[in-house]
């Protein structure tokens, strides 16, 4: 399969730069299997949902990963915390290949090595210094820099284990009324979480997909959560993932791709699995997502459930009324 079969011209003043007004007021453009398409407001999302279902989310939190340092010299230097070795140091993402001390606020100093890992001094002080001095880190398509507002915008409302360096962006139009009123219908609604890496968002530039290696990432699913998604296969009744970082940690468990180990009644470890055409869904019976990049790996995922033309007919279609893509764009229903 080639890569460029996932690609689509989207004109730039459809990638939603801020999120909506309401979290659930953003548009809901709904998949049947048949192909057909409705366009509803996310609210709606009661109305297609069972008792009985199970509502699977993503509880990671994303932190302000975007630290702005300055050299010895006052040089600035910009990077982006990745992931937490074992040792406290961090690999980051910088285009600088520097190597040396760094001030990133009064009195709180870090040392970095060829731009690809930081030591911080203090590391009891980190996750303040962080919280007060960092930015959220917004993908490179919104074109502006992040304020306070997004710490509270780029994060669903029930995210509580803090990791991620992007939003899992299916879950952000949810709001604690709508998931009390999709309680209400019967319908179970269960955390597990993923943190968001570099393996969601880094870009498929290989020409054929088989040929793309996802990072891995870490996971943390309950064990409570996995028997109920069992016992729901074998009654009939629906899982509904929100995102594709959720489909991609339950996929990666059930299908047996992901490394893993049981701890404090949760099953934890890390997965890179990538999700492609061809792929047979372990899980997933209906999917929650927004809408993707082209040639990105959540596309890939949305294709391989819903079938390639019929998706990238339903993207042509959402082109033509306006919808807003991407992370603080609008989101689709995939039945």
């Amino acid at each position: 399969m080639r890569t460029a079969e996932y690609d689509f011209s989207l004109p730039p003043g459809l990638i939603a730069a801020r999120p909506a007004e309401n979290r659930d007021g953003s548009r809901l453009l709904v998949l049947h299997k048949d192909g057909d398409v409705e366009h509803r407001r996310f609210s709606d999302l009661p109305t297609y949902l069972e008792p009985g279902d199970l509502l699977v989310l993503n509880d990671t939190k994303v932190f302000p990963a975007r630290i702005t340092a300055r050299k010895p010299t006052s040089g600035k230097v910009e990077f982006l915390l990745v992931t937490r070795n074992p040792d406290g140091s961090w690999n980051v993402l910088s285009r600088e290949h520097y190597t040396g001390e760094l001030v990133v606020a009064d009195r709180f100093f870090a040392h970095m090595s060829r731009g690809k890992t930081v030591r911080f001094h203090n590391d009891a002080e980190l996750q303040t210094i962080i919280w007060k001095h960092g930015q959220m880190p917004l993908p490179p398509y919104i074109r502006r820099e992040p304020d306070d507002d997004d710490k509270q915008r780029y994060q669903t409302v029930y995210a509580v284990a803090e990791g991620s360096i992007a939003a899992p962006t299916a879950g952000i139009h949810f709001t604690h009324e709508l998931l009390a009123a999709i309680r209400q219908h019967s319908i179970q609604v269960h955390m597990i979480t993923l943190h968001v890496g570099t393996g969601t968002f880094r870009p498929v530039k290989a020409d054929h997909l088989e040929d793309h290696i996802m990072d891995e990432e870490h996971f943390e699913i309950p064990l409570a959560v996995i028997a109920e998604i069992e016992e729901a296969k074998k009654t009939g009744r629906r899982v509904i993932t929100v995102g594709t970082t959720t489909t991609r940690t339950l996929e990666g468990y059930f299908s047996g791709r992901s490394c893993c180990r049981q701890v404090d009644g949760k099953v934890m470890g890390s997965t890179d699995i990538f999700i492609h055409e061809g792929y047979r869904f372990r899980a997933t019976d209906v999917l929650i997502t927004n809408f993707h990049l082209p040639r990105s790996t959540p596309l890939m995922l949305t294709a391989a459930f819903a079938g390639k033309e019929k998706l990238l007919h339903a993207y042509h279609e959402a082109i033509s009324r306006g919808y807003r893509f991407f992370s603080y764009g609008d989101a689709m229903l995939l039945l």
